[in-house]
């Protein structure tokens, strides 16, 4: 009863939800990715990009201008607006960049100067920072981090400030203000998205060239190992020779070599041959890096071909050349298709063997290098650029993909059936 027809089996059920499974899990930090790309730096900083459509509470600095200082009661005092001539709600504030928070609007935050009574006896001063309500008194604790009693009726004020939740705010301070104060506040930002992470890329100083740089790289790169491939592939399927059977399985073999054992040597050969760090050798090195994967398709979808077309050609009088150039060559364009989209996506998206086997000036770095060496260097903190140059960087392999994704399954499915 489990094969009727119209009836899905079980194992047809669970490929569908290991399928759904692995979409969402390649979407979600993809979409992710793409939120972030169109963020500030703030914004990342503050909330995560499944949050994105709501307000955040974000810490700002403001500067006031220390003009129209009175003193009252021995201390300096500034009033004012924290938002200026404009408006606003403010949901915590401090004195400190690092706690920017500390205190909630309709109170005071104190740091005071007051005497600690030590445990051999000797007084000594401390800086206690309180938060309490505008108006009050505040209730110091018995002791500090330390241990030591403090000592509340020696109390000096060092700083103060108060903050309403309009923005209101009163700083005062033990010394005269002749410089803007800091006063750091709380408040909360409405969702902005903004080009500004794009922009920044695409006219950042050499991604033109970056870009240029990619496609000299990726081209050939690409080309050069399927022209090489399709004759060894050719010939490994449809000649008769003397250990071909062993070449098979050395390219097999091949497959499982990781590519960093080859880097130095290489690289070591290059130098001794005269090509050294350049363009010829980074392309001869994606070259054979991608000619196992690449013979081992071609030979696989080739060898599936009908052999009584190829068998017809040779009766002809065909040549294996005009057999392979007339007749194989073109009946292989699902396979070769979708070895290009692989060695395209992996030369354009390559940032170890572009490290190795290109000079490492800036003339010659391709995006992932300039990406990683000059954007991601100068800018570590800045998420937002870096997702922005994350999509800059895939959009040409994206369109490569879906021009070419109707060729990928049959290329990669060739020889696998009879």
């Amino acid at each position: 009863m489990d094969n009727i027809a119209g009836q899905k089996s079980s194992l047809s059920i669970v490929s569908n939800l290991s399928v759904l499974l692995l979409v969402i899990l390649w979407l979600v930090p993809t979409v992710g990715l793409l939120v972030s790309s169109f963020r500030d730096r703030d914004q990342i900083g503050q909330s995560g990009w499944w949050a994105s459509m709501f307000p955040v509470e974000q810490a700002y600095r403001i500067n006031p201008e220390p003009e129209g200082v009175q003193q009252v009661d021995g201390l300096y005092v500034l009033e004012g607006n924290v938002f200026g001539e404009g408006s606003g709600s403010v949901a915590a504030f401090g004195i400190q960049a690092r706690e920017p928070g500390a205190a909630d609007v309709g109170q005071t935050y104190t740091r005071f100067v007051v005497d600690v009574t030590e445990p051999d006896g000797k007084v000594d001063d401390i800086k206690v920072e309180l938060a309490y309500p505008a108006g009050e008194a505040p209730v110091f604790p018995d002791v500090d981090e330390d241990g030591n009693k403090i000592m509340a009726e020696t109390a000096q004020i060092d700083r103060s400030l108060t903050v309403m939740g309009n923005g209101d705010f009163s700083y005062a301070s033990a010394k005269d203000i002749k410089r803007a104060p800091s006063v750091y506040i709380m408040a909360e930002t409405p969702p902005e998205f903004t080009l500004i992470n794009y922009e920044t890329i695409l006219g950042s100083a050499g991604m033109d060239r970056a870009f240029i740089n990619t496609l000299t790289v990726t081209i050939p790169a690409t080309i050069i190992p399927i022209l090489i491939a399709a004759f060894a592939a050719y010939a490994l399927a449809w000649m008769d020779f003397a250990g071909r059977g062993f070449l098979v399985a050395v390219v097999v073999g091949l497959l499982v070599v990781p590519l960093q054992l080859a880097l130095v040597p290489m690289l070591t050969f290059h130098n001794k041959v005269g090509i050294g760090q350049s363009f010829l050798g980074i392309w001869l090195a994606h070259t054979g890096f991608g000619l196992p994967l690449a013979i081992y398709l071609l030979r696989n979808y080739m060898v599936g071909l009908p052999r009584d077309i190829i068998e017809s050609a040779k009766v002809d009088g065909a040549t294996d050349f005009q057999v392979f150039t007339k007749i194989v060559l073109p009946l292989s364009f699902p396979a070769l298709a979708s070895f290009a989209i692989f060695q395209f996506l992996w030369t354009w998206n390559d940032l170890l063997v572009a490290k190795v086997f290109l000079p490492s000036n800036s003339e010659s770095w391709v995006m992932t290098v300039k990406i990683a060496d000059d954007l991601l260097g100068s800018r570590g903190g800045d998420w937002g650029i870096l997702a922005a140059a994350a999509f800059v960087s895939i959009a040409v392999p994206l369109f490569v993909f879906f021009a070419m994704q109707k060729y990928l399954v049959r290329g990669l499915l060739a020889g696998s059936v009879k």
